[in-house]
């Protein structure tokens, strides 16, 4: 809780005060804390603080037996850099056969007689030690309190003086920026003028520029205009000429075609005729022969006929 509230503050003061004076006030925060701690329970965080000398000491203790027991029971060898790192041969050596530990010394007895008186009287002495002991804590705390108080005043002191001897410089020099201001946009306004007057000058050169320049291409426009009508009734001709000679020529070689087509015509004619011709008497031809074959086919049956029937005869005769 004691951390979170002085992170809190010094937080808080961070944002709103200068570096100095936060720490300042820091400081005073967590010293008021402790004393609070420590006004409750002294002895416990003197315990806890001696718990943790403990537990380092006996942390020291154990990495270094490990640490030397580990060096005599191994032994690295071949030792070699290899693309993912080192690579290495650990040899390990014979076990060792541990001795017992040594027991731990009994306490001694004390056979002195304690009465409980002396015991009362020992425990009041101390409750006395302690309570001297945190009443001289509390006056060492306070006097430092006293001292940060103090400090955190001077400074506060200081912080003042300096906020008004640095408003006052600041003030006289934005009287002194304010009439260089001043001094400067007054130069300013006259070199502005100057400029617009410079620029209405150009400005109006330019408009009579553009003027000629503008009446200039208006005649430019007119006579390519002009002549460009020229050119467009030269052009029609050429082409109404040249429409008419595509249509003279269209009919020469309509008259051409038709011209050929009338002789190609009489040539389809006359071999049509002279094919028909031929055809005819190729085909008597072929009749002729037909006939011929059909006359020898009669004669050869006739053959075999009187070939078979002169056997018969002869047999009957027989």
């Amino acid at each position: 809780a004691v951390a979170f509230l002085c992170n809190r503050i010094k937080r808080s003061c961070t944002a709103s005060l200068s570096s100095t004076v936060c720490y300042c006030a820091f400081l005073n925060v967590i010293l008021h804390s402790v004393v609070v701690v420590c006004l409750c329970n002294v002895q416990y965080f003197e315990n806890l603080f001696l718990l943790f000398r403990f537990s380092e000491m006996a942390d020291i203790i154990t990495e270094s037996s490990t640490v030397t027991t580990v060096s005599e029971t191994t032994e690295v060898r071949c030792q070699e850099k290899t693309r993912g790192g080192l690579c290495y041969e650990v040899i390990l050596s014979e076990p060792e056969v541990k001795a017992t530990p040594p027991k731990r010394p009994n306490s001694p007895n004390n056979n002195k007689n304690v009465s409980i008186q002396d015991i009362e009287d020992k425990l009041r002495a101390a409750e006395e030690r302690r309570q001297q002991l945190e009443l001289n804590k509390v006056a060492a705390l306070s006097a430092q309190i006293m001292k940060i108080e103090e400090a955190s005043r001077k400074k506060d002191e200081q912080t003042n003086n300096f906020i008004s001897v640095t408003r006052d410089a600041l003030e006289q020099k934005m009287e002194t920026h304010i009439g260089k201001r001043e001094a400067y946009i007054h130069e300013l306004k006259s070199k502005m003028k100057d400029h617009i007057d410079t620029v209405e000058k150009t400005r109006l050169s330019l408009e009579q520029q553009c003027d000629e320049v503008r009446s200039a291409l208006e005649e430019k426009m007119n006579s390519a205009s002009h002549q460009r009508d020229e050119n467009i009734k030269k052009m029609l001709e050429r082409l109404k000429a040249h429409n008419e000679r595509q249509e003279e020529i269209k009919e020469n070689i309509e008259v051409t075609e038709e011209v050929l087509k009338t002789e190609r015509s009489k040539r389809l004619e006359t071999k049509l005729t002279a094919a028909e011709l031929n055809r005819e008497k190729e085909i008597q031809r072929k009749l002729e022969v037909i006939k011929k074959n059909e006359r020898r086919a009669e004669i050869v049956r006739q053959n075999k006929a009187n070939n078979v029937s002169e056997p018969q005869t002869i047999a009957s005769s027989g």
